[in-house]
């Protein structure tokens, strides 16, 4: 028999938590289910130094650890487990959680999120957060006056190295096309950036490093011309994958997967189910407007549990 949960909200990262906190001062009594990546993407962030509350800074671990903390004390079931299947067809909406369990819920919070777009190679992952990242607002402070490099040719990639142009000393802009796929607006302010330098044609092959993080990338050209530079932090701008396949068949997505919410809300097409967090905003992707969203998407989702008593 399947188990019944008036609230479940699937993702643990701060929209879900905040969700969560929201939600059980309220009396829904949510269950938060935590997903592929517990905590969500600010555990691969290590130094935290933006997330009002926090003068002295704080780790994306410890964060979300005291987030969890207090979703809990106020009395949210947080478990270990990935939604498989969904059927959002009718309410109670079916879930399946590891392929096994069964949920029926009365209402839902997708907080799933987004998972960026990495380039594959073995170093970039050893490197993850020892100078490998992928997102500049979140980590350029932390190479003021160094020199870095950002990969990728579009719109968030020029605004990213030309973000970081401002705080650093040097930053390479690494576009294995001949030309950038950004609108003209931004590739002019890349080419106005004087201590910006675009490397067309060349692909990433190595990130190098040592125990204490980056210290250069080993690039090579189309025509197979190989060259290193020297840097202390790498930043992927090739794009992020919203976390929504699983109810794609039922949700009205926008064409980069991303959840289509009604205006300012979280209400989504399918009353009873709302969407917090990165897997509806590709534009911010910052923790504490993830935040601010999963207290919106609770308190819509109390709201609609008192109209439908």
């Amino acid at each position: 028999m399947a188990e019944h949960i008036k609230c479940l909200i699937i993702g643990s990262g701060p929209a879900g938590y905040t969700a969560a906190i929201y939600a059980a001062r309220a009396n829904l009594q949510p269950v938060v289910y935590q997903g592929i990546e517990p905590g969500g993407q600010l555990t691969t962030t290590t130094e935290i130094e933006n997330f009002p509350g926090f003068p002295e800074g704080i780790t994306g671990n410890e964060l979300m650890d005291r987030m969890k903390a207090q979703a809990e004390r106020f009395g949210t079931d947080v478990r270990f487990g990935i939604v498989t299947e969904a059927d959002l067809s009718q309410r109670p909406f079916r879930l399946t959680i590891d392929g096994e369990k069964e949920i029926e819920a009365e209402s839902l919070i997708i907080a799933t999120g987004a998972t960026a777009k990495y380039l594959g190679l073995e170093s970039e992952s050893k490197f993850r957060g020892m100078g490998v990242s992928a997102c500049a607002t979140c980590d350029g402070f932390f190479y003021r006056n160094k020199d870095v490099a950002v990969v990728g040719g579009g719109d968030t990639a020029i605004e990213e190295a030309t973000y970081l142009a401002s705080i650093c000393r040097k930053v390479y802009i690494i576009v294995r096309k001949p030309y950038f796929r950004a609108s003209k607006a931004m590739q002019q302010r890349a080419f106005e950036t004087t201590n910006l330098e675009i490397l067309f044609e060349y692909n990433t092959e190595e990130v190098l490093g040592d125990d204490n993080g980056v210290t250069g990338l080993r690039i090579i050209s189309n025509e197979g011309v190989r060259k290193e530079i020297a840097i202390d932090g790498l930043f992927l701008a090739i794009g992020h994958t919203p976390n929504t396949g699983v109810f794609a068949k039922y949700l009205n997505l926008n064409n980069e997967g991303y959840i289509i919410t009604d205006g300012a809300t979280s209400r989504t097409n399918i009353e009873g189910v709302f969407a917090a967090g990165d897997v509806k905003n590709p534009h911010y992707r910052q923790a504490v407007a993830a935040a601010g969203s999963g207290c919106i998407a609770a308190l819509d989702c109390e709201r609609f549990l008192m109209e439908h008593k």
